[in-house]
């Protein structure tokens, strides 16, 4: 998706404990995630010895009535998560946050997501294509859960775990360009 909006970047993989601290709220837990993704890159990039170079760290999470709901750990927790989300709305959260020498700015990107009600055969057969494996909300938009989606306000790149626009607002911002 960055090169969609003309980033160069390499992946790089940082250990972070994406656990939920007690009482913390949906925008606080993702915005904490994508803050301590981006410094543990930075200190990689320090410790390596390797060029400077601004790093990117990102989270996305699903809530509904407040209640985080994460990336399930199994297909039983994801099918659960998804009659969670049938015939309600819910928000999916992104933060981004940019650390470049000793910046570090951050935002987060809320969107609103209407699911259609979904019968138990629906989600059955959803949750048996593993495309609800490894995604916050047991679902991916860009995906066959298009077809859940009722109505979206906000950002649709954002669902998709990364708020383009946004994005491209914060280098900007972090460039000084």
């Amino acid at each position: 998706m960055l090169a969609q909006i003309g980033v160069k970047f390499e992946v790089m993989e940082v250990d972070v404990d994406e656990s939920v601290a007690s009482g913390e709220s949906p925008r606080a837990y993702v915005e904490r995630l994508a803050r301590a993704k981006a410094e543990a890159g930075w200190r990689h990039l320090q410790q390596a010895k390797l060029p400077a170079a601004p790093v990117l760290g990102v989270d996305t999470t699903v809530a509904v009535d407040g209640r985080i709901l994460g990336k399930p750990a199994d297909r039983r927790e994801a099918a659960e998560m998804l009659a969670a989300l049938s015939g309600r709305r819910h928000e999916v959260l992104t933060a981004i946050a940019l650390r470049r020498e000793s910046r570090l700015e951050s935002l987060v990107s809320v969107s609103e997501v209407n699911f259609k009600a979904l019968s138990a055969e629906e989600i059955s057969q959803y949750v048996a294509t593993g495309e609800c494996d490894d995604k916050a909300g047991a679902y991916a938009i860009q995906g066959r859960a298009a077809q859940f989606v009722a109505e979206l306000r906000g950002s649709f790149s954002g669902v998709m775990g990364l708020p383009l626009y946004e994005t491209a607002q914060l280098i900007e911002r972090i460039s000084g360009g």
